[in-house]
C-alpha cells in the first residue's frame, strides 16, 4: 500500500464525499423540522434529540473513512465542502422565504408551515449554530484521528474512530445546543439544554460505536481498491488550507 504518496486519482473518493454531503444536509434539514422524544430516560435525563441526530453520526463515519484512507488534507477538502454546500443551502431557502407566494400554494399550505420547517434551516440562529458547531466538530474529529493514527501506527482502527468521534461529537454538539439556546431557538430551552446535550451525545457515540465493524469493512475495502494508506506524517493541520498539497 501507498504510505504518504497520494496517488492521481481515485476511484471512490467522490463517491464518500457525495454521501457526506448529502448526510450533512438532510440533518441539517431534519434537525430543525422536528424534536424526537422515544419516553425513555438515561439516568434520569429524557431521551430527547433533534431528528438530524438520527442521520449526522453517519458524517462522522465518513469522515473518519477519509482520514483514515485518503489522509487528513483530503478529508480537510470534504468538510469544507460540506460547510459551502450547507451554507449556500441556507442561503438559497431564505431567498426562497422572501419570495413572493402564489395565492392557490399560499391558501393550501402558506408560509406559516414552510418557516416551521424550512425557514428555520436559513435563519440565522441555526446556520450560525449548525455551521459553527459542524466545523469545530469535524476538524477535531479528522485531527485526533490522524494523529492517532501516527501514534498507534495504524493498529486498532477502532481506537482511533471511536476515541475521535468521543472529542468530535461532543464538540459539535455542545456547540450546537448552547448556541441554538441562547438565541432561543424554537425546541431550545435552558430547561432541557443539558438534557439535549447529554442524549445528543450519547446517542451519537453509541451509533459510532455500533457501526465499528461496518467501518472496518469499508475502510479495509477502500485501502485495498485504491491501494492508498495514509499517514499524515508531515501535513500542514491548518483547517484553512483547503487545496493544500492536493493534487
Amino acid at each position: 500500500m501507498k504510505h504518504n504518496q497520494p496517488a492521481t486519482k481515485y476511484r471512490y473518493y467522490d463517491f464518500i464525499m457525495v454521501a457526506f454531503v448529502t448526510v450533512l444536509l438532510i440533518s441539517n434539514i431534519a434537525s430543525s423540522a422536528k424534536i424526537i422524544d422515544w419516553g425513555v430516560s438515561i439516568f434520569g435525563l429524557r431521551l430527547a434529540f433533534d431528528a438530524g441526530t438520527i442521520l449526522f453520526p453517519l458524517s462522522y463515519i465518513f469522515g473518519d473513512v477519509l482520514t483514515e484512507v485518503y489522509g487528513y488534507r483530503r478529508g480537510r477538502r470534504v468538510i469544507w465542502m460540506g460547510f459551502f454546500c450547507s451554507g449556500l443551502m441556507s442561503l438559497v431557502l431564505w431567498i426562497v422565504g422572501k419570495m413572493p407566494a402564489e395565492s392557490g400554494w399560499a391558501g393550501a399550505v402558506g408560509m406559516e408551515r414552510y418557516n416551521l420547517i424550512l425557514g428555520g434551516v436559513s435563519s440565522g440562529a441555526i446556520v450560525l449554530a449548525s455551521m459553527t458547531a459542524y466545523w469545530a466538530g469535524e476538524f477535531s474529529n479528522s485531527y485526533i484521528l490522524a494523529k492517532m493514527k501516527i501514534a498507534t501506527q495504524g493498529r486498532w482502527l477502532w481506537t482511533r474512530t471511536i476515541g475521535s468521534t468521543l472529542v468530535g461529537e461532543g464538540i459539535d454538539t455542545t456547540i450546537f445546543i448552547s448556541i441554538a439556546t441562547i438565541l432561543g431557538v424554537a425546541g431550545f430551552s435552558e430547561a432541557i439544554w443539558l438534557n439535549l446535550i447529554v442524549t445528543n451525545y450519547i446517542f451519537k457515540c453509541g451509533i459510532e460505536a455500533l457501526m465499528t465493524p461496518v467501518t472496518y469493512v469499508v475502510v479495509n475495502f477502500l485501502k485495498r481498491a485504491e491501494n492508498s494508506d495514509y499517514y499524515d506524517y508531515d501535513t500542514d493541520f491548518n483547517p484553512f488550507l483547503i487545496s493544500a498539497g492536493i493534487k
